[in-house]
């Protein structure tokens, strides 16, 4: 006697694949986050009818020359003669920038001179001079490409 097998053929169950997809949606819904973006916060300025008062403030300019002579604001002066001349604009404004240039002449050790004179401001006028600033030759020739002089010159 010879058995006949049946054949079943092989398939997918697919019942039940909508109600796990809805499913699937309906967790993805309730578990995400919806943040709402606030954007950038910043304040605008107020209208204001008032100008307020701002005055430009130039820089003192230091110049070392060969041999250790300085120029302050083109103006030949001693060592020991620049803390007093730079105490009155140091008072009004206390971060006057100093620029202290070197001419490529000059000797390292004069413009250090210079450095530890500007250093010894608290001792000798009671002020420090925080805002010095030592210009390349490149900044200088950018400068003087910009506004057209050279205020070592």
């Amino acid at each position: 006697m010879k058995l006949v097998s049946k054949k079943s053929e092989v398939e997918i169950p697919t019942a039940s694949m909508a109600d796990i997809a809805f499913l699937l949606i309906i967790f993805f819904m309730v578990t995400t986050v919806f943040s709402a973006t606030k954007g950038l916060d910043f304040k605008l300025p107020k209208d204001e009818d008032e100008q307020l008062d701002t005055e430009t403030v130039e820089a003192a300019y230091i110049k070392v020359h060969p041999g250790g002579a300085v120029e302050v604001d083109r103006q030949p002066m001693a060592l020991d003669q620049i803390l007093p001349y730079l105490q009155p604009k140091l008072e009004r404004w206390p971060d006057k920038p100093i620029i202290l240039y070197t001419l490529p002449e000059a000797s390292y050790g004069d413009m250090i001179a210079v450095y530890d004179t500007l250093k010894q401001g608290p001792q000798q006028i009671g002020m420090e001079v925080t805002n010095i600033g030592i210009p390349t030759h490149r900044e200088i020739a950018q400068y003087t490409e910009i506004f057209g002089y050279n205020p070592f010159d």
